[in-house]
């Protein structure tokens, strides 16, 4: 059996053991998508996000990219934050990183080639801001994972600006913006304190 026959397979046991447990299942979620929280995550294959949230699906909107990044000028990333709270009225974005992450580490190297580095060069930017705490770092391992923190608190505030955001704490919608990271090397997460939840 060849990877996508065994892929179609898990499928088919995937859906027959949901239907055993629910009868209703895929009916309740076909009719509809009402999460409360839209996760921006890495699209690292190491965290899924259902997964290390013990989240259903359904229950969980989810973007990924290269490390984690919101810049304005993406429109994809735009799009799903517009979506998500206008069309869902998600209640929570959670901007989730991770150490060892390679999109960072490719921040503290070599200049890559495009579009990989248009991409990066937004982290290096982040790594440039933070210059002075960055190099008091002992190692370069630390360096890396202070990098990783700081891409995600970047995040938070990059999305606290962008105007689906805005216009929904204008109009007094419940919104909250967290910056979580995940250790690859136990499993957890850690909530970085970094959560807005209105205009400042």
């Amino acid at each position: 059996m060849d990877l996508f026959e065994e892929l179609l397979g898990n499928n088919q046991e995937w859906a027959a053991e949901r239907l055993a447990k629910d009868p209703d299942f895929f009916k309740r979620l076909s009719a509809v998508q009402n999460p409360d929280i839209l996760w921006i995550g890495c699209s690292d294959s190491r965290v899924p996000a259902n997964q290390i949230t013990g989240l259903q699906p359904g229950e969980v909107f989810v973007h990924r990219n290269i490390a984690n990044i919101v810049p304005r000028e993406d429109v994809n990333s735009a799009s799903v934050i517009q979506y998500a709270v206008t069309a869902l009225n998600i209640r929570h974005i959670v901007v989730c990183g991770h150490y060892g992450c390679g999109g960072v580490e490719a921040a503290l190297g070599d200049q890559l080639e495009d579009p990989l580095e248009f991409w990066v060069e937004h982290i290096r930017r982040i790594r440039q801001e933070h210059m002075a705490e960055m190099d008091a770092l002992p190692s370069r391992d630390e360096k890396w994972r202070r990098l990783c923190e700081l891409n995600v608190l970047s995040q938070v505030q990059n999305i606290a600006r962008v105007r689906p955001v805005r216009g929904a704490w204008e109009q007094g919608q419940s919104l909250a913006i967290h910056g979580w990271i995940y250790d690859l090397s136990d499993g957890l997460l850690k909530d970085l304190g970094a959560s807005v939840e209105g205009l400042g």
